[in-house]
């Protein structure tokens, strides 16, 4: 059965610092997938989520959401569309408390018995965030942090949600928390665009891959079958 198709990038071309680090790209995120961009470091990844976000313009191409064109939007009218997204580097509000930068995250709501709803159900997912809910985002540990970003993305309610090397400068427990996470809150229903170095990982839970090297996309397929793919295997997993 086909599946609506939530988020299409066409041709999409970016310069950034005077390089084009994003060279005419196309894929595409169905509704409820869990689609996974890999790539090393360098290929384009984020400079292609920073486009279709609207915090980097971009040079050619197309990028539709929901079936209308968002070239040249900003991000505050896409979060109100239903795209948010949780940035490299997290960007938590370090000098606000847990359940402030959670209220944050639901700026663009009114509906306030709903957002304590949401809150108490982010609560559920991330335990330790309720444990700590009055404590300064600034003085948790990254893996604490990227829970919180993530809740914090999930109270605009979504319709897709992009996620941008999630488990990077993590420790290895965290790598596999962070990734159960993603994987419940795909789970949940959200749909989710997911950007990863670490393509093991990021293969063995998506529906769908895409392989960016240098600026463009140079494999897609099944993510499982991916995963076996001898190419994959040598370029991305070291063997």
């Amino acid at each position: 059965m086909a599946t609506k198709t939530l988020l299409k990038v066409t041709g999409l071309k970016v310069s950034y610092g005077g390089i084009q680090a994003v060279k005419g790209v196309d894929f595409e995120v169905h509704e409820g997938e869990l689609v996974s961009l890999i790539g090393s470091n360098g290929a384009g990844k984020t400079t292609t989520m920073k486009a279709i976000t609207g915090t980097l313009p971009i040079n050619a191409g197309d990028i539709e959401f929901m079936g209308t064109s968002i070239r040249g939007q900003g991000p505050w009218d896409l979060v109100k569309q239903g795209l948010a997204m949780v940035p490299e580097g997290r960007g938590v509000f370090t000098r606000m408390s847990i359940l402030e930068n959670l209220q944050m995250g639901a700026y663009i709501r009114e509906d306030k018995d709903a957002i304590e709803e949401d809150i108490e159900k982010v609560f559920a997912i991330f335990p330790r965030l309720k444990e700590r809910r009055d404590q300064l985002a600034g003085t948790m540990s990254g893996g604490e942090q990227q829970m919180l970003a993530m809740g914090r993305a999930l109270m605009s309610r979504p319709k897709v949600l992009l996620l941008d090397e999630p488990s990077m400068g993590l420790s290895p427990l965290m790598v596999d928390k962070i990734f159960e996470v993603v994987r419940d809150v795909y789970a949940q229903g959200v749909t989710v665009l997911l950007v990863e170095q670490n393509a093991s990982r990021a293969l063995g839970i998506a529906d769908r891959g895409y392989v960016m090297e240098s600026g463009i996309v140079t494999m897609s397929g099944d993510a499982k079958q991916m995963l076996n793919d001898p190419k994959v295997r040598a370029a991305y997993l070291g063997e």
